[in-house]
């Protein structure tokens, strides 16, 4: 059995959207049947809410006011990274009985990613800094602005109130990939979108900081 959760701290008061997705590691993990599970912070890719969010944010507003929740480390990971560990999982019998963490090769906040696609983009955007932690206001204006749900942005958002890093890196021995650099994940997504602003029509076209695709 494979299961896919959330990144962490169990140490410190998780939101209730990681606290549930901790919970269902732990109750498959003590079942008879052995589960892998894989534990993931923010997955970037075409169509994903986190992606989606970013995205729709830095078309929309040249000007961005950043409550203190975009501020928080992360460590986001491709997609194809993440569906390559799935699969590996299958053919690597040493991950069975496991959580492992996995990661990309960048620790990041929500800030970063959007700086990053504005990079990837070739447009100038301003994010301000404000102390304030108003998660579920901003649940509610998100929305207003991308066409992810509220019901959808405000556990998300919630959940960007704690630190998600890999605490370990076991996984990258047991299934050694390659792992997308974030700024390429970034393009990549861009270039398989079919609608909404800022589309690419190639990996080609991203102004990527090496000028490599």
């Amino acid at each position: 059995m494979i299961y896919l959760g959330g990144l962490g701290d169990i140490s410190t008061s998780l939101s209730p959207h990681l606290a549930s997705r901790q919970e269902v590691g732990q109750i498959l993990d003590s079942g008879r049947v052995k589960a892998t599970v894989l534990r993931a912070a923010v997955i970037v890719g075409a169509g994903g809410a986190g992606f989606e969010m970013i995205r729709y944010l830095v078309e929309r507003l040249p000007l961005m006011l950043g409550p203190k929740w975009l501020y928080t480390e992360s460590q986001p990971i491709y997609i194809d990274n993440v569906l390559d560990y799935l699969t590996g999982c299958l053919t690597v019998p040493e991950t069975a009985g496991r959580t492992l963490d996995i990661g990309g090769p960048d620790v990041l906040s929500y800030v970063d990613l959007m700086r990053m696609y504005a990079r990837v983009r070739g447009v100038r955007r301003t994010i301000i800094p404000v102390p304030v932690f108003y998660t579920r206001l901003s649940a509610y204006w998100v929305a207003l602005i991308t066409p992810v749900p509220a019901g959808i942005v405000l556990p998300l958002s919630e959940g960007l109130k704690s630190t998600a890093v890999c605490r370990e890196n076991h996984i990258t021995e047991l299934i050694p990939l390659h792992l997308t650099p974030m700024e390429q994940a970034i393009c990549s997504a861009l270039a398989e979108e079919e609608s909404g602003p800022g589309r690419l029509l190639s990996q080609q076209a991203c102004f990527l900081s090496d000028n490599t695709t």
